[in-house]
This record gives structure tokens, C-alpha cells and sequence, in this order.
């Protein structure tokens, strides 16, 4: 090993640099992992753990006695199959057309030429800045008046617009050389083929990246879906988790609890590790050329 090289090896793992690297670093990332990972792991533990091993004076992290009756109990309680395929209605539905009118309102804002288009794009700015709370009660008199309390579509459609996705898609959709539509303009292709033949395959993990956040949303959505439904036949899983809640939270049964939350957050999960590859390659598009 030659002089230069072991000088660099004794400044890479000296005292300074290590400690550089570990508290700025390591130390971080366990602290992040610790706030976000405990709690979830607690989660699942106990939802396999009976009431007794719960509320103790004695805790221990592993179920002593493990069981599945927590999650039977919340089958039994919440109609489980109902909410869940109301909750895997909404979602996809709501989704796939959010992700749609994102996809094809960025590409008119940056590929179209029409009257007002910064107007339009302004007021995507401005409903970014509104919270959704603000609309709630005209929602609410408007579904009601259509017809659409305790249906499914009466929770999909005041949603159906996503500013969000439209704004990032219009970020993303900026950064494409316009000589290569412009080619493919000259070579005959309309709109819709330019669209879905070269701009969104090659925006592809941005899409990916407005889709995740969409179907996360609307999964996890209960305030609106709380507000314009009161029957247990039209109820999602977050408003049929609040069900149990309300049941058996002033009980301390808090196994059912946690076996409800775990079915909440699963179907994420899986969905987010199936699509992480697409997310990682969006929040790089661009950094390497």
C-alpha cells in the first residue's frame, strides 16, 4: 500500500470522520427508525397478544400466548368482508380516475396551447393551499341533494380532482424535450398517441409516484367517508375500524383494536413494496443524465 493510499485510509477512519458518520448519519436513521418502526412492530405484536398480556403490570414484547381470536373478534364485530370490498371499490375506482385526469390535465397545461391556461394552473395552485376541511359541508349538501348518501360513488366523486398529481405531473412533463413531440407531431401523431406512447412511458415512475400517494390516500381516507355514510353496508375500513373503536375502546380490549389497525395498514405496505422500485427511480429521474 503506497503512502498516499494509507494516509487516505487513516483520514477515512479517524476519530473525526467516524464520529461525523455515526452522528450524522447512523444516529439519525435509528432515531427515525425507532419513531416509525416501534410503534408499528408494538402494533402487530399485539394484536396477537390476549387482553391479559395487554394491560399488565408486567409487559413483555413477545405474546406469551399467542392467539388469533383478536382478529376473529374483529370479524365478528365489523362486518370485515363488506368494508373491505367497499374499501377495495373506492380505492381502485377513485384512483384510477384521479390518476387519469392528473395525467391528462398536466399534459394539456404544458403540451396544449388554450386561453387561460395560467388561470387554470393558478387555481390548481390555489386548491393545493386549501385544506380539505373547507369543503366538507358543500360536498356534503351537494352529494345529499344528488342522491348520494350511503353510496359508493356519493364517497368517490367530490374527490375525483387531485391537484397534487396534477402539479407534479405538470413539474415532471416540463422536464421533455419538446423537439421530440414535435417530431412525433410531424410523423402524424395526435394527442392521445403522443400522450400514452412517448410522455407517459417515459414518465412512468412519476405516475407511479402520484399513483402510491392516490391509493394511500383514498385507502386511508375517514373524514369524508365518516361524514357522508351511516350505513355498515357502504362503510370503508378506516369508518368500520372507528366502528370497533367506538365499541370496544371504552373496554380496554385493546388486542381487537390493534388486530383492526393491522388490517388497515397491510394492504399499504404490500402495495408500497410492490411499487418501491418505481418510487426510488421517480425521486431520481433526472439526477443522472
Amino acid at each position: 500500500m503506497s503512502s498516499t493510499h494509507l494516509a487516505e485510509w487513516r483520514q477515512a477512519f479517524s476519530r473525526r470522520n467516524l464520529a461525523a458518520t455515526v452522528l450524522g448519519g447512523y444516529v439519525p436513521i435509528l432515531l427515525a427508525m425507532a419513531v416509525i418502526v416501534l410503534p408499528l412492530l408494538w402494533m402487530v405484536i399485539a394484536s396477537f397478544k390476549p387482553p391479559g398480556e395487554i394491560i399488565t403490570m408486567q409487559p413483555t414484547l413477545l405474546p406469551q400466548q399467542p392467539t388469533l381470536d383478536n382478529y376473529g373478534h374483529v370479524a365478528d364485530i365489523v362486518p370485515l368482508l363488506t368494508v373491505l370490498r367497499n374499501s377495495l371499490i373506492v380505492t381502485i375506482v377513485a384512483s384510477v380516475i384521479k390518476v387519469l385526469l392528473a395525467i391528462t390535465t398536466a399534459y394539456a397545461l404544458v403540451f396544449i396551447d388554450f386561453r387561460f391556461k395560467n388561470v387554470v394552473f393558478i387555481a390548481i395552485l390555489v386548491a393545493l393551499m386549501v385544506p380539505p376541511e373547507a369543503a366538507l359541508l358543500p360536498n356534503y349538501m351537494t352529494i345529499s341533494a344528488l342522491g348520494g348518501r350511503n353510496t359508493l360513488w356519493g364517497i368517490i366523486l367530490p374527490g375525483l380532482g387531485t391537484a397534487f398529481g396534477t402539479f407534479l405531473l405538470r413539474q415532471q412533463f416540463k422536464t421533455l424535450p419538446k423537439d421530440l413531440l414535435e417530431a412525433a407531431a410531424l410523423d402524424g401523431a395526435g394527442h392521445l398517441k403522443r400522450l400514452w406512447r412517448i410522455v407517459a412511458p417515459v414518465s412512468a415512475p412519476t405516475i407511479a409516484t402520484v399513483a402510491l400517494v392516490t391509493i394511500v390516500g383514498e385507502w386511508n381516507s375517514f373524514m369524508w367517508p365518516l361524514i357522508i355514510t351511516d350505513s355498515v353496508e357502504t362503510m370503508t375500513l378506516p369508518v368500520g375500524l372507528n366502528l370497533l373503536q367506538s365499541l370496544e375502546g371504552q373496554t380496554g380490549s385493546y388486542g381487537y383494536l390493534m388486530a383492526g389497525a393491522v388490517l388497515v395498514i397491510v394492504p399499504v405496505l404490500i402495495v408500497f413494496a410492490a411499487m418501491q422500485r418505481f418510487i426510488v427511480s421517480g425521486l431520481t429521474q433526472g439526477a443522472v443524465k
